[in-house]
C-alpha cells in the first residue's frame, strides 16, 4: 500500500487537517486516487478541478501518480466557488436520533 496525505484546498480555513489514505500499489492510477481521496474526504469527484501535490506541482496522469512516495501531501482543488454547497450539514430533523413530535412538546 502506498500511504497519502489528503485534504481539500481551503485557504480561509486556519484548520484543514489532512487525513491519511491508502492506495493499492496495483493500483497506482490518477483515477484511482480521484475515488478514493473523493470517498474518504466525502466530496463529488466532478467538483474536483485538479489533484495539486503539495506545494505546487499539478497531478496529471497515472505516471504522475506512480511516482508519489509515502506520506506525501496532496490537495484537492474544487471547481465550486462556494465550498459550502458541498458539505451541507444536514438540518435537525434530517440527523439520525431525531424526534419530530418530542420537539414539538410545550411545558
Amino acid at each position: 500500500e502506498l500511504v497519502l496525505k489528503v485534504r481539500i484546498q481551503t485557504p480561509n480555513v486556519r484548520e484543514n487537517d489532512f487525513i491519511e489514505i491508502e492506495l493499492d500499489r496495483q493500483e497506482l492510477t490518477y483515477k484511482e486516487l480521484l475515488r478514493v481521496s473523493c470517498r474518504e474526504l466525502g466530496v463529488n469527484p466532478e467538483h474536483v478541478q485538479k489533484i495539486r501535490k503539495l506545494p505546487n506541482t499539478m497531478l496529471r496522469k497515472d505516471k504522475d501518480v506512480a511516482r508519489l512516495q509515502d506520506f506525501q501531501e496532496l490537495e484537492l482543488v474544487l471547481t465550486v466557488s462556494d465550498k459550502n454547497l458541498l458539505f451541507r450539514v444536514p438540518t435537525l430533523s434530517e440527523q439520525s436520533g431525531y424526534n419530530k413530535k418530542a420537539s414539538e412538546l410545550t411545558y
